[in-house]
């Protein structure tokens, strides 16, 4: 039977020793909550590091205490967590990830501390995983995992999961191993980011470093296809409501509300970190009191800041900042009765979060980058009454989902201090319509509801993957092809030039006929039952200079010129190029604009190629023109071919699809084989009877029977064929 793998840099338990007793804590965190349905079932497990160095001598009773718990130890040295957790993961990523790069710190001996526990962390899971088991891993510590797991055991589902920002590939281009870290996270089925721009950032980058293609939120690699999508990370929404009416809450609540009676209070709660924006809020807090005393005395902040990472320098340096903005801000405005700013530098406990949480008026949430940030809807769910106002940096996660928040840059100190003014005077009809729209998401797409929907995504890839497994090209399809063929009498076989026939070339007159292939097509066409068809967008008179002394029959620009061998070419009659002094100029205004870009002028077509452009530059341009070409295309008669980095306008008679149809007509052909790898072959694809054998190169994304996953497989094809 098979099970779920839970992977991530840190378990979900506080190791701690007493006595020389061992104890295991287990962790109250969202994470931990939400996945403990389905780590504490069954045979699922979850995979991660205890927390700290443990001694060897008491490795094997830690291991047995896990394993009662459904964990397994991944055990990590002093010098692998100093090199491979605080410094690649916490000096490296993180700094890359949260947009602060003057902050990372590019060391070689990270670079191989952090492949170094991946493949530690490889080893343990190959220790338990057999195929068809799913491995869900998490977070930025393990990014070359996937990888590591696909090249050892291929038929098992692997997701990733990143809680925090992915940047922009201008920012993700400065790391050295940019390029390692992306192929690592292609090794999964399903890579989650909280938010779309995410999403969008990492397709970006592996398009630029990896030159993959995809189509939406789809990348193929290596003949596989990998979703990478949006999963905004919720709380147990239930559990935070629950505990704010539990009677431990309500008495810490009653010894707050004395000490705050007739006073506004602004929370804020972070962990010690520079991208949380604590500085910022802070001279918010200070224009506040400069400029409208009259809250002296009637305002004041709690601000929790958990440490963390404080023997690091810029965190130290953070901390100092903060203690001395602190002590000058309440030393300026204090009176004897009151301090304007609470501040506390720990940790603590559930329970008092949630009192605090529950008499806020505001929460005060402003990081400068963040993945999704809890403390946002952990507010929300511990409401004991709809009011309160949110204010939410527009840099966090949660901003694309709570968006009855009062939304800020938290760049724009004016905007910080106006949003904290606006949430002091908002009447209460006012508090209450937002609090209760964001109640109802925070309920609705809760801790559970990511799950749910995460774990449904990756099946139905996986799915997806096993029937697009059917249509592969394999040794059993190409036995049933030769089976059909050998009883054929008479046999054509469409076959597209480039990215079918020559590899894709960035110099469109470079991807010339090299000798294998000459070989190839002379053994094909040596067999007098067979008919080969070359049908290409390519001119003709290109076609006529390279394949003109073979005995193959060629279409060419798609249908609007035809040769049969032997006889002259032969143009489809009505034909007008009149329509190009219209096209023309549009065209070289988009070459003007974008280097790289160049026309191709075809007897009855233009084209407009990018190959040479930026693939985003390349695929904005081509959409815009496209958009701009509707507009004179539409009545005149033609229309708009979307390639392999190239948009073609023609005119609307001229089809693959229906030259195909007529060179079979009247034949008699009984085998009729189909190969082509873009948009213009899915023509032929669908024109063709329902007999013909159709195969797509480099795309399942296809109305073919059938695809392969490059050039080189064609050709293996065509020699079995030959054999």
């Amino acid at each position: 039977m098979s099970k779920t793998i839970i992977v991530s840099n840190r378990l979900p338990v506080k190791v701690s020793t007493e006595n020389s007793t061992i104890n295991l804590q287990v962790s109250e965190g969202g994470l931990a909550t939400g996945l403990g349905s389905i780590y504490k079932s069954g045979d699922n497990v979850w995979i991660g590091w205890p927390g700290m160095d443990i001694h060897v001598n008491d490795q094997p009773e830690v291991g047995k205490l896990l394993k009662e718990e459904n964990l397994y130890p991944v055990y990590l040295n002093e010098e692998e967590i100093l090199n491979y957790y605080e410094g690649f993961s916490n000096e490296v990523l993180w700094p890359i990830c949260h947009y602060m790069a003057t902050y990372a710190q590019f060391d070689e001996i990270y670079w191989d501390y952090y492949k170094k526990v991946n493949e530690k962390f490889r080893d343990e899971i190959l220790k338990v995983a057999k195929p068809g088991d799913t491995v869900w891993i998490h977070d930025y510590q393990l990014l070359l995992l996937p990888q590591l797991i696909r090249k050892e055991l291929a038929n098992i589902s692997i997701a990733f999961f990143q809680h925090i920002p992915f940047p922009s590939f201008e920012i993700f281009r400065l790391i050295p191993w940019r390029t390692e870290l992306i192929a690592g996270m292609l090794g999964a089925d399903l890579i989650g980011f909280h938010t779309y721009d995410d999403v969008r950032h990492y397709i970006s980058s592996a398009s630029h470093l990896l030159h993959l293609s995809g189509q939406g939120n789809k990348i193929i690699n290596k003949g596989r296809e990998i979703i990478v999508d949006a999963f905004p990370m919720g709380i147990d929404a239930k559990k935070f409501q629950d505990l704010a009416h539990s009677n431990e809450v309500q008495q810490q609540y009653r010894k707050l509300e004395p000490m705050f009676q007739d006073t506004k209070v602004i929370l804020s709660i972070d962990r010690l970190d520079y991208s949380k924006g604590i500085l910022q809020r802070l001279n918010a807090i200070e224009m506040i009191l400069e400029k409208h005393p009259e809250y002296i005395e009637k305002m004041v902040l709690i601000m929790v800041v958990v440490p963390s990472r404080d023997t690091i320098p810029q965190y130290k340096e953070l901390k100092d900042e903060i203690d001395k903005l602190v002590g000058n801000i309440n030393a300026n405005f204090r009176t004897p009765a009151w301090h304007p700013i609470h501040y506390f530098y720990r940790s603590f406990p559930i329970e008092s979060l949630s009192a605090f949480y529950s008499r806020a008026d505001i929460c005060l949430v402003t990081p400068m980058r963040d993945g999704m940030n809890l403390v946002s809807k952990e507010y929300i769910a511990s409401r004991r009454n709809p009011d309160g106002v949110l204010i939410l940096s527009e840099m966090a996660g949660a901003s694309k989902e709570l968006t009855d928040a009062l939304i800020i840059n938290p760049n724009n100190l004016c905007e910080v201090y106006q949003s904290i003014i606006q949430a002091l005077e908002m009447p209460g009809e006012e508090q209450r319509v937002r609090m209760q729209a964001l109640s109802s998401t925070v309920n609705k797409f809760d801790i559970h509801h990511w799950v749910k929907i995460f774990m449904s995504q990756l099946h139905q890839i996986k799915d997806a993957q096993k029937m697009n497994e059917t249509r592969a090209v394999n040794p059993r399809i190409t036995e049933q092809i030769v089976n059909q063929l050998k009883v054929a009498d008479k046999r054509v076989f469409f076959l597209d030039y480039d990215g079918t026939l020559v590899g894709f070339n960035t110099e469109i007159d470079k991807a010339l006929p090299d000798p294998e292939l000459y070989e190839l097509l002379k053994k094909l066409t040596k067999e007098k039952k067979n008919k080969v068809v070359i049908i290409s967008g390519r001119k003709h008179e290109t076609l006529q200079k390279w394949f003109g002394n073979f005995p193959v029959d060629m279409i060419a620009e798609h249908g609007a010129w035809k040769r049969i061998y032997g006889e002259k070419w032969e143009v489809i009659p009505g034909l007008s190029d009149s329509w190009k002094e219209i096209v023309r100029p549009m065209l070289e205004s988009y070459s003007d604009r974008t280097p790289g870009s160049f026309i191709e002028e075809k007897n009855y077509s233009l084209a407009w190629h990018y190959r040479k452009v930026g693939k985003e530059l390349g695929e904005q341009r081509a959409g815009e023109l496209s958009n701009n070409l509707v507009y004179l295309t539409r009545e005149t008669g033609l229309q708009i071919l979307p390639g392999n980095k190239v948009l073609e306008i023609k005119n609307v008679e001229v089809n693959k699809g229906k030259s195909a149809l007529d060179y079979l007509n009247g034949k008699g052909f009984d085998f009729i084989l189909a190969i082509g790898d873009d948009h213009t072959d899915e023509d032929i694809f669908t024109s063709l009877p329902d007999e013909a054998t159709s195969i797509k190169v480099g795309s399942r994304l296809t109305a073919a029977d059938y695809y392969v996953k490059n050039v080189e497989d064609v050709r293996l094809l065509l020699e079995n064929f030959i054999e």
